[in-house]
């Protein structure tokens, strides 16, 4: 992907979260969806896991995870 289509993504993240994150930062991103959307995620081997089980939870999940997985 593109560093526009990554940059995109970034905003929107920002939007929901209403502040600037690093969504590559594990104790941010988890910080944010517990503290702003009350949303706890599952345990698994990876936060990318534990993001891709609560994907339907909130939009932001999937942004975040979309983020964190381009290249």
């Amino acid at each position: 992907m593109t560093d526009s289509k990554k940059t995109f993504i970034l905003q929107r993240i920002s939007i929901f979260a209403g502040k600037t994150i690093d969504p590559d930062s594990d104790s941010q991103v988890q910080e944010l969806l517990r503290n702003k959307f009350d949303i706890l995620l599952p345990q698994r081997r990876s936060l990318n896991e534990s993001l891709a089980a609560s994907v339907s939870d909130h939009d932001i999940v999937g942004l975040i995870l979309k983020y964190r997985t381009m290249k």
